[in-house]
């Protein structure tokens, strides 16, 4: 299996006031809190990921995909982004979820692979 997409991530400094602000403004529900405000995932009420959030450097306009796939293909995948042209941003690693990579595509947008465990 590839990774598929899971979620679009918005960086800021300020993620508990934009949660309340995205989950009234399209009626989404908080479904994962980590580390008081480091991240947050919003839901629709059906429980399917929406938007994360999470506290870090601002630039308006900048989103980031996130991608998922299994914790067991996580190094092929990873593998195999790079094959086909991504680069990495920083070193992988393991979070509480799970394990992360930080990529850029080609043209050096930012997206994340993610194998929740969690």
């Amino acid at each position: 299996m590839t990774a598929a997409f899971d979620l679009v991530t918005i960086d800021s400094p300020n993620t508990d006031d934009l949660a309340d602000f995205w989950s009234a403004a399209l009626g989404l529900v908080e479904v994962q809190r980590e580390d008081g405000d480091r991240w947050i995932v919003l839901a629709s009420p059906d429980g399917q990921r929406r938007i994360g959030l999470q506290r870090g450097a601002h630039v308006p306009g900048s989103v980031h995909l996130d991608l998922a796939c299994h914790p067991d293909e996580f190094d092929a995948e990873l593998a195999r982004l790079l094959a086909l042209g991504a680069s990495e941003c920083q070193p992988p690693r393991t979070e509480p979820y799970g394990s992360i990579a930080n990529l850029a595509d080609p043209d050096g947008n930012l997206f994340d692979l993610c194998a929740y465990t969690s």
